[in-house]
């Protein structure tokens, strides 16, 4: 996913014809099921209910309270999304998506006492609400209002502000790091490293985020045909491996200059990128599951030994996101004090691993402080995988 990317970006862990909604238990969740309608195997009545812009939620003709089964068979002759809410607020207590013409797909919520409506959205059409249906007694499962893209212009804009300020200190510690090298000043340059490569690690640029630029800047030998020795392995790793493998500066002048320059075109190029809102939530996400992936695996270590300082550069770049998106996540996710406790204890494991200034490498830590690491950060995985479901924008009209 790029910022500058057209189009909606993916949900965390794939986007289907039915979403999984899962924020946090604020939004329950829509799954496949065949059409029809009676008693399920293990209990709950199924009621089948239309999908089309004339007769949308007709057919929920005796609503119940607890647990309930929805047929949404589509009539239309396009497809659509379907939203089971409040009409009153607006609050969405279930959802399913690319419902096809001709097909059915079943959504399961818990109802309790409230009233209710579903609002059909076909493609290239205006959504329609359907009848309002009250529900007495019981309570219901919880739910949340939708995010509309609108709502995520302010803190992408302000996102994009802090990514350039922060592009700015990267140009100025990439230059460093270069002129060390320059003058020949090895153990400079090592000390120099650090400090850029955790600047650039706090701008979120996993997963392709800085496109092609970021390939080149933080990319590794991975599929090279001469790994560390192939002309195409560039970048902060390239560098990294010099430094920590005994080059000496002659050979490191020019992969260091090259940084330099990938570095400061970023920066050049970021004040020409207008952001994809739609894609602000997912970030979120997306920076701790590289991490995840790549940082606590030892995967991206060349030989300075510090991808635990890497992966807490990450969580503060996950924060950074996060504290753009608290106004939205305030009043729409009641897991925000969990998950900000979580950060915490994240933080103060990783931090942990510092002593003295330097930082303990991966593979030196003991097994049960890289347990609780790993538990940490899959924890929050599974939380922010919930706050980007949330901040993937709904259409609202």
């Amino acid at each position: 996913m790029r910022w500058s990317g057209g189009g909606r970006p993916p949900r965390p862990y794939g986007a289907a014809a039915v979403v999984l909604l899962l924020v946090a238990g604020a939004l329950l969740y829509a799954v496949h099921a065949p059409g029809g309608t009676g008693a399920a195997a293990d209990g709950p009545q199924r009621t089948v209910v239309e999908v089309s812009r004339s007769r949308c939620g007709r057919g929920w003709d005796h609503p119940a309270a607890g647990l309930q089964v929805f047929a949404l068979h589509n009539t239309s002759d396009r497809a659509a999304e379907v939203y089971l809410e409040d009409p009153r607020s607006r609050a969405v207590f279930g959802e399913a998506e690319g419902i096809a013409p001709g097909t059915t797909r079943s959504l399961t919520v818990r109802l309790g006492r409230g009233v209710y409506a579903f609002r059909c959205v076909p493609e290239d059409a205006d959504a329609v609400t359907g009848p309002v249906v009250r529900v007495g007694g019981g309570t219901s499962g919880p739910a949340a209002v939708p995010v509309g893209e609108p709502d995520l212009i302010p803190p992408a804009i302000s996102y994009q502000k802090w990514v350039a300020r922060g592009l700015d200190e990267l140009v100025r510690l990439t230059g460093r790091l270069r002129s060390a090298v320059d003058r020949g000043d090895l153990a400079g340059a090592r000390a120099a490293w650090l400090p850029a490569h955790l600047r650039y690690a706090r701008l979120g640029g996993a997963y392709d985020a800085f496109g092609d630029a970021g390939g080149r800047i933080d990319g590794t030998d991975a599929g090279l045909p001469r790994g560390v020795h192939d002309p195409s392995f560039t970048g902060f790793h390239r560098v990294e491996y010099g430094l920590w493998h005994g080059e000496p500066a002659r050979t490191l002048r020019a992969p260091a200059a090259r940084l330099a320059e990938d570095v400061t075109a970023l920066r050049d190029a970021w004040a020409r990128t207008r952001m994809d809102p739609a894609g602000l939530g997912l970030r979120a996400h997306e920076i701790l599951e590289d991490t995840v992936r790549s940082e606590l695996t030892g995967r991206t270590d060349y030989g300075s030994g510090t991808t635990v300082a890497t992966a807490r550069a990450h969580l503060d770049g996950t924060r950074a996101v996060l504290s753009r998106l608290r106004p939205l996540l305030a009043t729409r996710y009641p897991g925000l004090p969990a998950l900000d406790r979580r950060l915490d204890r994240a933080q103060a494991l990783l931090d942990g691993s510092r002593r003295g200034g330097h930082w303990t490498p991966l593979d030196r830590l003991g097994r049960s402080r890289r347990e609780r690491i790993d538990a940490a950060l899959g924890d929050l995985l599974e939380r922010l995988a919930s706050v980007a479901t949330l901040c993937d924008p709904r259409r609202t009209a």
